[in-house]
């Protein structure tokens, strides 16, 4: 695995939601996404992760998005751009382009819906990542990929590929995270991937936050970062309950339907919207949702 600089590629990232109007992309309130988050301080930003809705977006549409967000962020924060596809053929392709566009670093999902074995995705990510040099991550969301990779095969691919250099988890499974690091070394980056978790995942070592609250509350899950590195233990638990709510209100229904409606009641998104099969939220969920953000001050 490459050796990373200690300041790179940690904090909180959040995955960045995908903004609609008409049906079609709202480029400009991604802009505005982008620089709301650096305002926050924020130390990166995650581009087509699933809260996204990456499945409703076309490869030119992804694409571009990762143009506007490297435009937007102007090498102020870490750009971590998620390339993965359903196909190799897409994958390809949207890793190529963010390789090509200039990513810091790229997050890749397991390949969802086959269900491969675990030496096709070694064949798969090897076979992804062996013509660059940008520094990749496994994106590890077993819930939703129907696959689980199991610590041979992460030894197999720190073996392999020498620009592997870390993971989002987004599992319960807390006691991975140190299986892995155990195996691989403390230089692996391991990026929180459920909010539930935050906390506790970097008290045992991951490097920072992958989180969907990010698009709600950046600048507290920044100084939850902050609290681990600076060892105060207290001040994380105390910011984790402050989110503990919150984190728990964006999976009411299927993410990123209650953070879309939030946004917009926050005054951070312009339009309500997504493409189908997702859908706004109804109004008892509305009103559940206006609860949590009145009690988190955020209305």
């Amino acid at each position: 695995m490459s050796r990373l600089p200690d300041d790179f590629l940690r904090g909180s990232i959040p995955p960045l939601i995908t903004p609609f109007r008409n049906n079609e992309v709202d480029y400009d309130a991604y802009a505005s996404l982008v620089e709301f988050q650096i305002a926050q301080g924020s130390h990166g930003i995650l581009v087509n992760g699933t809260t996204s809705e990456p499945a409703s977006l076309s490869v030119a549409e992804r694409n571009k998005i990762v143009d506007v967000a490297m435009e937007a962020a102007a090498g102020k924060v870490t750009v971590a751009v998620a390339s993965g596809s359903q196909s190799f053929a897409e994958t390809d392709a949207l890793t190529k382009h963010a390789v090509k566009a200039g990513a810091d670093a790229l997050l890749i999902v397991t390949p969802y819906y086959s269900r491969p074995p675990q030496r096709g995705m070694v064949a798969y990510y090897e076979a992804l990542t062996r013509d660059h040099n940008t520094p990749w991550m496994v994106y590890h969301i077993p819930g939703r990929a129907a696959v689980d990779m199991k610590l041979a095969t992460v030894e197999e691919l720190h073996r392999l590929c020498p620009n592997f250099v870390g993971m989002k988890h987004a599992s319960l499974d807390l006691g991975y995270v140190t299986d892995v690091f155990e195996a691989v070394g403390d230089d692996f980056r391991f990026f929180v991937g459920l909010e539930e978790l935050s906390f506790p995942m970097m008290a045992v070592g991951a490097c920072g936050l992958m989180n969907a609250v990010g698009n709600l509350a950046p600048r507290v899950l920044a100084d939850l970062c902050e609290a681990v590195w600076k060892g105060d233990l207290f001040e994380g638990r105390r910011l984790h309950r402050q989110l503990f709510e919150i984190n728990k209100a964006i999976f009411y229904d299927i993410n990123p339907i209650p953070m879309k409606y939030m946004m917009k009641r926050m005054g951070v998104l312009p339009e309500n919207e997504h493409r189908l099969p997702l859908v706004p939220a109804d109004k008892a969920l509305e009103k559940r949702l206006d609860g949590v953000l009145t009690r988190a001050g955020l209305i």
